[in-house]
């Protein structure tokens, strides 16, 4: 039965889903972004254009008091999508008192990339972050990656998978995170046995779209007892990632002693996170959550604030 289930809607899941989100985000995103309360940077130069991060620091935050930090990467399908989508997220973690960064990379709609570009640059954001972590006055041990949909995939590549790192860049310098905040993430791009089976001809385009054989960007396929403490959200109506896909990576991370919280949102559909959807209601619980999980990570202090923070920014509008 379950077999049957995946073999309906995988198809959808790396053709034809992620696409159409693409394209329904990609009309009203704004690229490049505009974050007003945010410090922007350039971290690399690739494919003839300049990635930038968005960095919002915690308020008074002085250099030579080093914070965590986290950096999120947007979602599209490794085809559009805008930095901007996380610019919430990063005001309410910097509130708190952590660095919180918004990272653009290469996608295929601008730079002609497929998604082993993607990996490569979230991997040489983390490590331009680790290399200038005095002048950003961050703790280079505590250094998180968090995103959402093909964001959320390049955060786990960065913890899981070895390679694709850049030519010009020292691989003494660390790109593995130290603590994962997934969205909707796409954790696995191939067969995990009979429990998700993608057909031939979805498993041809992805080798297309993707730039090399799909188990050797799928994080879950690359899961080991490196990886650092997770926090999964994914709600069962998602139709463009299958749910039982970060089910399965959390039981094989829990399996192995590693710990993966998978925290399920019921009848939500993919991005149902950003800011301003279902009244925010997700949004705080996914903030809620997240603060919750760096707090015991001993990376922030005192209660969550998430529901000041929602009132007094309610009047934006949605990501």
């Amino acid at each position: 039965m379950g077999v049957r289930f995946l073999a309906s809607i995988t198809p959808l899941f790396v053709s034809v889903c992620l696409l159409e989100v693409t394209l329904k985000v990609s009309a009203k995103a704004i690229y490049p972004p505009i974050i007003k309360e945010a410090r922007e940077v350039t971290y690399k130069h690739a494919s003839s254009s300049r990635l930038n991060l968005w960095i919002m620091n915690p308020e008074g935050h002085k250099k030579n008091d080093p914070k965590p930090v986290i950096v999120f990467f947007f979602g599209g399908g490794w085809r559009g999508g805008t930095p901007a989508q996380f610019e919430m997220q990063c005001k309410y973690l910097a509130s708190r008192g952590m660095v919180a960064i918004t990272a653009d990379y290469r996608v295929s709609s601008r730079h002609k990339t497929p998604a082993t570009a993607c990996v490569e640059d979230g991997k040489s954001a983390i490590r331009w972050i680790r290399k200038n972590a005095d002048e950003l006055g961050i703790d280079p041990e505590k250094v998180a990656a968090g995103g959402g949909s093909a964001g959320g995939h390049i955060a786990a590549a960065t913890a899981t998978l070895q390679g694709f790192d850049a030519g010009n860049e020292s691989i003494e310098i660390s790109s593995k995170p130290n603590a994962l905040v997934l969205f909707n993430p796409a954790v696995a791009l191939d067969d995990i046995g009979i429990e998700f089976i993608l057909p031939e001809e979805t498993k041809k385009n992805l080798s297309q779209r993707v730039g090399t054989n799909p188990r050797e960007l799928s994080p879950y396929h690359h899961l080991d007892k490196t990886l650092p403490p997770t926090l999964v959200f994914h709600g069962t109506q998602d139709d463009a990632v299958p749910f039982v896909t970060v089910r399965l990576f959390q039981k094989k991370a829990s399996r192995i002693g590693r710990e993966c919280r998978l925290i399920t949102f019921p009848e939500k559909p993919h991005g149902f996170f950003n800011w301003g959807r279902f009244d925010n209601d997700p949004f705080r619980k996914t903030m809620k959550e997240t603060d919750r999980f760096l707090s015991e990570l001993g990376w922030l202090e005192g209660k969550p604030t998430i529901d000041q923070f929602i009132t007094r920014n309610q009047t934006l509008p949605k990501q």
